[in-house]
């Protein structure tokens, strides 16, 4: 545990802080327009530098910052917790590690970060702080988890307006898929999908005969000569990848895909840009 959090807390900081303002007039920090003054205007307002420069007293105005809420789902189903070799971090772990990164940056900014589960908005156990209570929110999430949970949450236990940061490799049926993200989007509700992948997932780096075990109960499935399906599998994870960003496109949502061999931090920068725009 506390590697994870160093690990996640020195991600945050490699990336470019940012607030999610709201284009209007209030409190905050970064400089939105000047405008003329107003008869009665208050004169600390009056900006006398910016006033100088024309025939008009002009008043500084500054972006409303307020504090938004995200929530953290994270698929504990059986293939999430598989890697293709020992030298490679599992979906899982790679996951939970990105969740963490991304919620460290969000806490920094003042965002309110909160851990989703299939019952709900999960209460977090107490610790010195934030991060920590999510980081042991989803450890004891993982230990309470069955290879068979689902990998989306249900749209209903989504709070209005919120904004969902969901890591799954998304191996569920394309209608699930499809009928969670047209919810959410009617809620509504905005996601942001980090899809997790092996390498072997999308290269198939297989030779002879090999047989292939499920972990959420399938059957075992044995092939001879599987290389010679090699061109066809990689076609076929190509389509899919597609479909997958076609349908969060179309959903009003936003993906971002991981392979579990890439560096963090590209991934971090893509998610960050993603959840920075204004909605």
């Amino acid at each position: 545990m506390p590697d994870l959090l160093l690990h996640a807390s020195q991600m945050a900081t490699t990336l470019a802080s940012g607030l999610h303002p709201q284009r209007r007039a209030g409190w905050g920090d970064t400089f939105w327009q000047y405008r003329p003054a107003q008869p009665g205007e208050p004169v600390n307002r009056i900006d006398w530098r910016q006033s100088a420069r024309t025939a008009r007293a002009h008043v500084r105005e500054t972006e409303a910052e307020a504090a938004q809420t995200i929530l953290l789902w994270c698929d504990f189903s059986g293939s999430m917790q598989w890697r293709s070799t020992n030298t490679l971090p599992g979906k899982l772990d790679r996951a939970v590690l990105l969740l963490l990164s991304m919620a460290a940056l969000l806490l920094r900014n003042g965002e309110r970060v909160q851990l989703l589960s299939p019952t709900g908005i999960t209460p977090l156990p107490p610790a010195s702080s934030a991060l920590e209570r999510l980081a042991l929110g989803l450890c004891t999430l993982a230990t309470n988890s069955h290879a068979t949970d689902a990998a989306l949450p249900a749209p209903i236990l989504v709070p209005r307006r919120a904004r969902l940061l969901l890591a799954s490799d998304l191996l569920c049926p394309e209608a699930a898929l499809q009928d969670c993200l047209r919810q959410l989007a009617a809620h509504p509700a905005r996601a942001y999908l980090l899809h997790m992948t092996d390498p072997a997932e999308n290269t198939l780096p297989y030779s002879g005969r090999t047989e292939f075990s499920g972990l959420e109960q399938e059957a075992p499935l044995e092939l001879p000569h599987v290389q010679s399906l090699r061109d066809d599998y990689g076609n076929l994870v190509a389509a899919r990848t597609h479909w997958l960003d076609q349908t969060t496109s179309r959903s009003g949502h936003s993906i971002v895909h991981h392979q579990t061999d890439m560096a963090l931090l590209p991934t971090l920068l893509a998610l960050h840009a993603q959840m920075s725009q204004r909605v």
